[in-house]
């Protein structure tokens, strides 16, 4: 196959937000937040030009210290972002949170890019940063929605291991549904990229397959990490 990417005119991409703002007109219409929607895309629009710039520069670097200390940042905010609907709980279990995220989500990411892809040097920006960034997003949005139901289930009067429990499978829930439907329903957003770029696809399925175990396991360790490591401190919060 041909490997070339299409590029994507200026005026090709304002397309794109005909649909978008055809959407935000509804949340008007319906009186649904529509100003927080429009301010996500804002946002999204600023911090990927900004992105596309830093990323240039890292890759031209390749320099070891660089990459770890991007990783750190997207440990970081991951934390922060995902403990966000916890209050006062926020700052008492972000610790614990960045150690459930380094220990989880960084083993995994070890692994993957050391016996899996086997990278020279293991640092490599162009795999490591954007694996790095599936790994904690993905553990980012587990982790929240584990506390969040974690929550509701002892302030119904759950003991900590049911609520525990139940909060886990519940989080796990995206996770594993996107392992049903992938190849029926969808096809995710590395093997989508890498086919449009000319990749084959029998070489973008391996490393799809990649992507969807390292985001299963590293979701379901740091998870799990965080509601043993959290256990007493969110037990008392349940109490007051």
């Amino acid at each position: 196959m041909e490997s070339t990417v299409q590029i994507i005119p200026l005026t090709n991409l304002g397309i794109t937000f005909i649909p978008v703002l055809l959407a935000i007109f509804i949340l008007v219409k319906w009186s649904l937040q529509a100003g927080n929607a429009l301010y996500s895309i804002v946002r999204m629009l600023i911090q990927l030009i900004l992105v596309g710039y830093v990323l240039v520069y890292i890759f031209q670097s390749n320099d070891v210290w660089i990459t770890l200390a991007v990783i750190a940042m997207m440990i970081i905010a991951s934390c922060w972002i995902g403990l966000r609907t916890l209050g006062k709980l926020r700052v008492q279990l972000f610790g614990h949170s960045i150690l459930a995220s380094v220990l989880g989500g960084g083993t995994v990411l070890l692994i993957v890019v050391w016996p899996v892809l086997a990278l020279e040097p293991l640092y490599k920006p162009q795999f490591t940063i954007p694996l790095a960034g599936m790994i904690f997003a993905n553990s980012m949005n587990t982790i929240s929605l584990a506390l969040e139901r974690l929550n509701v289930e002892m302030r119904n009067g759950a003991q900590f291991i049911q609520a525990r429990n139940t909060a886990m499978h519940t989080s796990m829930i995206p996770i594993i549904n996107s392992m049903f439907a992938v190849g029926l329903v969808s096809l995710p957003g590395m093997m989508t990229g890498q086919v449009l770029s000319g990749v084959s696809p029998l070489i973008a399925v391996r490393y799809q397959i990649v992507v969807m175990c390292m985001i299963f396991a590293s979701a379901t360790f740091s998870t799990a990490i965080l509601l043993v490591l959290g256990e007493k401190t969110l037990a008392k919060c349940s109490e007051n």
